[in-house]
């Protein structure tokens, strides 16, 4: 990953989270196709920091059915209670890599709930 691409990405970010901008968001789910593993990392790093902002966005991408690997493991990283009935619904994709995000997902989101809990 080039310095421009990472501080496009904290851009994006920065914005996101001071102004709301879905556009902002969006530009960083888009990343999550790129074809640097740096710039895909720091993207859903990104989503997942933003926390529950990113519910909306994540929701769009299963819909369009857009990097759905990432996407589902990201919901499960957000504690994205909301998104369980998607992630369900994916395990028995005909997708193996989908099918087994989904159940990653469903299994970290399980732990998060978990975690919030305990006293």
């Amino acid at each position: 990953m080039t310095p421009l691409q990472l501080a496009r990405l904290y851009a994006w970010k920065s914005i996101w989270n001071a102004t709301g901008l879905r556009c902002a968001g969006r530009n960083l789910l888009t990343a999550l196709g790129s074809r640097d593993e740096s710039v895909r990392s720091v993207a859903a790093m990104f989503l997942v920091q933003s926390g529950r902002r990113a519910e909306p966005l994540l929701a769009e991408a299963i819909r369009r059915r857009e990097h759905l690997p990432t996407v589902l493991v990201i919901a499960g990283d957000l504690g994205a209670a909301s998104l369980a009935g998607e992630l369900k619904r994916f395990t028995s994709d005909p997708d193996p890599e989908i099918a087994k995000a989904a159940r990653d997902g469903l299994r970290i989101l399980a732990a998060q709930q978990g975690r919030t809990r305990r006293p």
